[in-house]
C-alpha cells in the first residue's frame, strides 16, 4: 500500500493506496483536488519514492498552491512536468503522443525506486482531444505505468464533461474518489465517498472532510 500521506484517509482506505494502482479524484473546481495530490507527492518525497507531477500550471503556481495546505516542496522537490520550461520537462497540452512517451522514459530511468506519478492535467486533456482518443491514451499510459512499482493519481473536474465521459474515465481506473458539495439549508457541507478502491470493501456513505495545514478531518456524516 501507498500512503496518501494523510492519516485519516489511510484509515478509510485501510492503508493507502494499492500498489500499482491508479486512482482518480473527481469533483468540482476548488473543492480540494489538488490537495490530496500535493499530500501524496510530499509522502512520496519523504519516503524516497521517484515522484513525477504534471500539471498545466506553473511549478511556481503548485508551489504557491500547495503552502495554502501546509504542503512545502522548498527541501524535496518532485519532477516537474509542467507548462514553465528552465530545469524542467515542458507540458504542451496539445501534444498528447509526448506526455505518454515522457512518463514512461521517466519510470524507466527510475525503475528502481518506488513511484509516484500525479497527472492533475485530464480536464485539459479532455477539451482538446475526443474521449475515444483518451480513453485509448490512458489504457496504454496504465499498462506501461502498472509494469513498475508505482501508484498514479490523476484529477478530473465534475461538471465539465459529460456524463458518459466521467463514467467511462471512472471504469478506467482502479479507484475513484469523489468530493462534492451538498446543500443543507444555508451551509454547503464538502463531502467524499470512496466510490471504488481495488481490494478495500465498498463504503457506500459519505464522509463530511476538511483540510488544514496539518492534514485533513474525515469524520462520517450524518444528516
Amino acid at each position: 500500500m501507498a500512503s496518501t500521506g494523510l492519516p485519516a484517509l489511510d484509515k478509510l482506505l485501510v492503508d493507502g493506496y494499492p500498489d500499482r494502482s491508479t486512482i482518480l479524484v473527481i469533483g468540482p473546481p476548488g473543492i480540494g483536488k489538488e490537495a490530496l495530490c500535493y499530500w501524496f507527492t510530499q509522502s512520496g518525497l519523504v519516503q524516497n519514492d521517484f515522484t513525477l507531477y504534471a500539471t498545466r500550471l506553473s511549478s511556481k503556481e503548485v508551489l504557491q498552491d500547495s503552502r495554502a495546505f501546509g504542503v512545502d516542496f522548498s527541501n524535496k522537490v518532485p519532477f516537474w512536468y509542467s507548462s514553465d520550461g528552465p530545469g524542467k520537462m515542458k507540458f504542451n497540452v496539445n501534444d498528447l503522443a509526448s506526455l505518454s512517451y515522457n512518463i514512461k522514459d521517466i519510470l524507466k530511468q527510475d525503475e528502481n525506486r518506488r513511484a509516484r506519478i500525479t497527472i492533475d492535467v485530464l480536464s485539459s486533456l479532455l477539451m482538446l482531444n475526443p474521449p475515444d482518443t483518451i480513453y485509448k491514451f490512458l489504457t496504454q499510459l496504465f499498462d506501461e505505468v502498472k509494469k513498475y512499482d508505482s501508484v498514479l493519481l490523476a484529477t478530473i473536474e465534475e461538471g465539465m464533461h459529460p456524463p458518459n465521459v466521467l463514467a467511462a474515465m471512472q471504469q478506467l481506473f482502479d479507484g475513484v474518489i469523489e468530493l462534492k458539495l451538498y446543500e443543507e439549508g444555508l451551509r454547503v457541507i464538502p463531502l467524499l465517498r470512496i466510490r471504488k478502491m481495488r481490494g478495500v470493501p465498498p463504503q457506500p456513505g459519505y464522509y463530511n472532510f476538511s483540510f488544514s495545514k496539518t492534514g485533513m478531518e474525515v469524520r462520517p456524516y450524518v444528516q
